[in-house]
């Protein structure tokens, strides 16, 4: 198969399995997205999915959120892991927002980037799933199958991207990157990955040893 015919069986086997893709962690707005997402990081979306409504109970906006101390903060999200770098993060994004725009998320990248603990890919889901800007965040779901795929060299998440962005239509972006990474949880695994039984990976994946 070409890449091309690659990409357009993929776009049309993921529409069949996953025309509905809920937002995977649970939030109220924009702000408390960027702070689930935030605490994601090397931390399944389940477990945040714990921490985070003991959190907002606390605070759920700036304004509040700077009122509880960085220990304070640590206490509750500790088991989501990175917990002293991460309460720190929290606690400093909310201070800069505040003093720098009125206590709302920005939504561009130059400005989101910049904020304490977060990275492009943060950013990235900000921006799609708050938004609804066209992104295409790439977490590890994503690296992995866009290399088994042969879609991308899966040398890094940036490179990854920008084959992602050059070989799927703009339009489907914010929808594909959550039907991948329901996709890589449900049926492409990283480890004991049946390629034969795999709905894509026995049609266009690379054969592995």
């Amino acid at each position: 198969m070409t890449r091309k015919e690659k990409t357009e069986f993929v776009v049309k086997k993921l529409e069949e399995l996953y025309s509905e893709v809920p937002i995977p962690l649970k939030h109220n707005d924009s702000y408390t997205l960027l702070i689930a997402v935030l605490l994601s990081a090397q931390c399944t979306d389940k477990r945040v999915n714990k921490i985070t409504p003991l959190l907002f109970k606390r605070a759920d906006n700036p304004y509040d959120m700077v009122k509880l101390s960085v220990d304070e903060i640590l206490e509750i999200i500790r088991p989501c892991g990175l917990g002293p770098a991460k309460s720190k993060a929290i606690h400093q994004l909310s201070h800069i927002l505040i003093e720098k725009n009125n206590g709302k998320v920005p939504d561009n990248f130059k400005d989101l980037e910049a904020l304490p603990g977060v990275g492009h890919k943060t950013a990235s889901v900000v921006m799609c799933q708050a938004f609804g800007k066209q992104a295409f965040p790439v977490d590890t779901h994503i690296h992995r199958l866009m290399h088994r795929w042969g879609l991308s060299n899966g040398k890094n998440v940036v490179q990854t991207e920008k084959d992602a962005k050059k070989l799927f239509p703009k339009e489907l972006w914010n929808k594909l990157h959550l039907q991948i990474i329901y996709f890589g949880r449900e049926h492409c695994p990283a480890r004991s990955h049946n390629t034969l039984l795999c709905p894509i990976c026995s049609v266009v994946g690379k054969k592995e040893k």
